[in-house]
């Protein structure tokens, strides 16, 4: 059957891939990969130190082709090397950094471990970073550990295509501890990106003629519109200012008419007091 002979060569290339990175796990792998050609089978190691894998004088590179020769019955394999150029931005690089430090210092200093490597990643250029630290850490009580930095997809296709993911683990004295490490590199193009275009050439069909547009005309074009707007405002206020006051209320004089009525009452009195007296005389 067809079909299991291509999953019997999955099979086999994932047992090498396995076997690599068991053996050579502090060489910081990116990735390996397999390939079919007609001298034998090319094998693609990408790390950020191919200094540890060739060895002195090419030592491993020799140790490693007898190996697979024996244990995978391959006829002539041939191992090629690869340097990554950013090992910050590799999360599997990062993922068997964290995981190596951590064997090497413990759990006690997990956090600092954590925090300088999302801080790394940024510096390198990522748009986001998560680090997941799960195991008995730093207790004897499992518990899971979260370092983020930046902006991160979540859910959706972006989560998936472009979201760098690695799992490792590290074996310590209280048990095995997990590193989960997600990375968004800044290659990522998000759907909702806004691109900004300098010049647009607009072209006329019926004449023919063709116009660049710039930024600057833009701006212009954007200026003028808002002055109408203010010239508008300031020809209503002049309008207002312009306008008569208008004349208070009626109130303040029926005010005055009450105040001036008591003086009427007071000069009643005096003449009613003047024609008393002459009253008076006469009698």
């Amino acid at each position: 059957m067809i079909e299991r002979k291509f999953v019997a060569e999955n099979l086999k290339q994932y047992q090498i891939e396995e076997y690599l990175r068991s053996v050579l796990g502090k060489a910081g792998l990116s990735y390996i990969k397999v390939q079919r050609t007609p001298l034998g089978e090319k094998i693609l190691i990408c790390s950020s130190r191919p200094g540890l894998i060739v060895g002195k004088s090419g030592s491993n590179i020799t140790r490693l082709t007898k190996d697979l020769k024996e244990k995978f019955k391959m006829e002539n394999p041939q191992i090629e090397l690869l340097e990554e150029v950013n090992p910050m931005s590799d999360a599997n690089i990062v993922a068997e950094g964290i995981a190596n430090s951590l064997e090497r210092f413990g759990t006690a200093r997990f956090k600092g471990i954590g925090h300088k490597a999302i801080t790394d990643i940024m510096s390198a250029g990522a748009r986001g970073v998560e680090v997941l630290i799960s195991g008995k850490v730093p207790s004897s009580r499992a518990k899971k550990w979260r370092f983020y930095m930046g902006y991160l997809k979540k859910s959706g296709d972006i989560a998936v295509s472009g979201v760098d993911k690695a799992y490792s683990s590290a074996k310590l004295k209280t048990g095995i501890v997990g590193v989960q490490v997600r990375i968004m590199p800044s290659s990522t193009s998000m759907p909702d990106e806004v691109i900004f275009i300098d010049s647009v050439k607009l072209e006329d069909t019926s004449t023919g003629k063709v116009e660049t547009l710039t930024a600057e005309d833009a701006e212009k074009t954007d200026k003028k519109k808002p002055v109408k707007a203010e010239k508008k405002t300031k020809e209503k206020s002049a309008d207002a200012e312009k306008k008569p006051k208008r004349k208070p209320a009626k109130k303040k004089d029926a005010d005055v008419k009450t105040e001036e009525k008591p003086e009427k009452t007071e000069k009643t009195e005096d003449k009613s007091e003047k024609q008393e007296k002459a009253e008076e005389k006469k009698e």
